[in-house]
C-alpha cells in the first residue's frame, strides 16, 4: 500500500469517527429534550422540605406533574395555589397582597380590608366571597378545571365586639388527591358538624396571630380536631406571634420546619408522616 492510499484510508477513518461522535452528541441532545425530568420528580419525592446541599444544584421544574400542587405564600393570608392543570387560585385576595398574575379563582373574606378587594382584577374568572354582602349564607361548591372548591361559613366578631353571623369562610380546595383548607379569619372553635363537613384535610393554612383571630389555646384545639399532615402558618404580623405558636406546636409534638423559599411543591406521596408546621416567609408576587 502506498503512502497516498494509506493517507486516504486514515482520512476516511477520521471522517467516520467524527460522524459517529456527531450522531452520538445529537442523540444525547434529543434525549435531553424528549425525556421527562425524572430527577426533579425524585428530588420532590425524597426531600420536599430540604434545602440543597453545598454541592447540589436546585432545579425547578417547568410544569407541575400529575398529583402535584404548588403553594406560594404571597403575604398576610394570601397564598397562590397552582394545580397540575394550570388553574391558579389566590386566597383572601385583597388590594395589598396579590400574586403577580391575575388568578383563575380568587377567594375573599370579610373581616377587614386585607382579606378582600374593593377593586378585583377584571380578568379573574371566578370571584368567591366568603360572606354574603347582603346578609345570609353564601355557599360555594364549584369545580374549575382540576380543582373543586367549597366552603364552610363561620361567625366573626365585628370591631364593636358584636357577632357577625357567617362573616368568614373556611375554603376547601380538593386538588390532585389532596385536601387543602384555608381557615380564613377564624374567630371561634369549630363544631362537630364543621369537622364532618371539612373531612380529612391534608394541608391547612392557619392564622396564628393570637390576637385578632383565635387565641392559641383555641387554635391548638382546632388544629388537633382537623388533624392535618401539614400546618402552614399565616397572619403572623404581630410581634412574638410566630415564636409563641411554634413553641406551642413543639409542645404538641409537631415537627417544625423553616423553609428557605416562599413556595413549595407538594403531593400526596410527599406528605410528612408526622404533623409538620411548615413556615414560609411571605415572598410577595
Amino acid at each position: 500500500m502506498n503512502k497516498g492510499t494509506e493517507a486516504s484510508n486514515q482520512t476516511r477513518r477520521r471522517l467516520r469517527s467524527a460522524r459517529r461522535t456527531a450522531m452520538l452528541l445529537l442523540g444525547l441532545v434529543a434525549a435531553t429534550f424528549a425525556s421527562p425530568a425524572m430527577a426533579i420528580c425524585q428530588l420532590v419525592a425524597n426531600a420536599p422540605f430540604l434545602a440543597p446541599g453545598a454541592d447540589e444544584v436546585r432545579v425547578w421544574q417547568a410544569a407541575l406533574q400529575a398529583g402535584e400542587v404548588q403553594i406560594r405564600y404571597i403575604g398576610h393570608s394570601t397564598f397562590e395555589l397552582e394545580t397540575p392543570g394550570s388553574i391558579r387560585i389566590a386566597t383572601d385576595y385583597n388590594d395589598i397582597h396579590r400574586p403577580f398574575l391575575p388568578p383563575t379563582v380568587a377567594t375573599m373574606n370579610g373581616a377587614h380590608s386585607t382579606h378582600y378587594s374593593l377593586s378585583p382584577d377584571p380578568e379573574i374568572e371566578h370571584l368567591l366571597y366568603g360572606w354574603n354582602p347582603e346578609g345570609g349564607p353564601m355557599d360555594h361548591d364549584l369545580t374549575v378545571g382540576d380543582v373543586r372548591i367549597r366552603n364552610i361559613q363561620t361567625n366573626i366578631r365585628s370591631w364593636d365586639g358584636e357577632t357577625r353571623r357567617l362573616g368568614n369562610s373556611i375554603f376547601i380546595f380538593e386538588i390532585a388527591d389532596l385536601c387543602i383548607a384555608h381557615l380564613g379569619h377564624l374567630h371561634h372553635r369549630l363544631t362537630k358538624e364543621d369537622y364532618l363537613r371539612l373531612g380529612q384535610i391534608d394541608v391547612v393554612f392557619a392564622a396564628i396571630d393570637n390576637s385578632s383571630t383565635l387565641r392559641l389555646d383555641s387554635l391548638m384545639d382546632v388544629l388537633k380536631g382537623i388533624g392535618p399532615a401539614m400546618i402552614i402558618p399565616m397572619h403572623f404580623h404581630f410581634a412574638g406571634a410566630l415564636p409563641a405558636f411554634t413553641g406551642r406546636a413543639a409542645e404538641a409534638g409537631y415537627e417544625i420546619v423553616q423553609a428557605d423559599l416562599p413556595k413549595l411543591v407538594i403531593s400526596k406521596a410527599t406528605l410528612p408522616s408526622r404533623t409538620t408546621v411548615y413556615i414560609m416567609m411571605p415572598g410577595g408576587a
